[in-house]
């Protein structure tokens, strides 16, 4: 017999209209392999519809439905309530927003504002290397691409940035990542207007380097290693 957890879900609500914010509680049974985002979707259908939250792909792949539970920042895509139980020994869930930009109702940030840091550090290659002499392509050793591939796997779903000790003033771990992925590909040329954002004041100097980025990327990329390589002048 599939096992049912008695559920209590504390839910962060924000009204724009009235500008309102509060706590609302939920209490639902559910299944064990049932995600967040089932739980949300549940709470619309059978208690309340007014809920709002957000998801896309549901499965871990564009990070729209990143949230904090019990103040940890990840996927509610991903995290199942027999999980999520084990982990945090606990059948009661506090469920926030992410912080890295506004609230635009109860669960569901701007994420048009949150990009603005990854926009401005130009994620896409600038100046690209002229193409390799015996092709159309331009080719990438097995070697240099094993040094920068781990970063590439990033989706931008911001855990990392909210996460961070480090909020004001401060591109934030993905941002980051995203102009390294770019310094330590071989088809950029323009290296030094990246590095000129890198170690700017808003780039790693700012970095306290405490590895919670690291510790909470639901794609378990090492991001304060990078920044490590970018603060040891591995760069420069």
């Amino acid at each position: 017999m599939s096992q049912e957890y008695d559920l209590t879900l504390k839910i962060s609500r924000y009204d724009p209209d009235t500008q309102l914010s509060w706590v609302q509680v939920y209490r639902l049974k559910a299944g064990r392999i049932l995600r967040f985002v089932d739980l949300f979707r549940k709470i619309n259908d059978e208690q309340d519809p007014t809920l709002a939250w957000s998801s896309s792909c549901e499965h871990g792949q564009c990070g729209t439905c990143g949230m904090k539970i019990n103040g940890k920042p990840l996927l509610t895509c991903e995290l199942l309530v027999e999980n999520a139980v084990k982990f945090f020994k606990t059948q009661t869930f506090t469920v926030e927003p992410l912080t890295v930009a506004p609230v635009i109702r109860d669960l569901v940030i701007d994420m048009e504002k949150a990009y603005e840091r990854v926009h401005f550090v130009k994620p896409h290659i600038i100046q690209p290397a002229p193409q390799h002499p015996d092709g159309d392509e331009y080719r990438i050793s097995p070697r240099v691409l094993e040094t920068y591939v781990e970063a590439t796997r990033c989706i931008n779903c911001f855990c990392c940035a909210t996460a961070c000790v480090t909020q004001k003033n401060y591109l934030g771990p993905n941002a980051l990542l995203a102009n390294i992925v770019r310094l330590m590909d071989p088809r950029e040329m323009a290296k030094q207007e990246r590095m000129d954002i890198l170690y700017s004041d808003q780039g790693t100097p700012r970095c306290r380097t405490a590895q919670a980025c690291s510790f909470v990327c639901p794609k378990e990329i090492d991001i304060a290693h990078f920044i490590a390589l970018a603060k040891e002048g591995n760069f420069k």
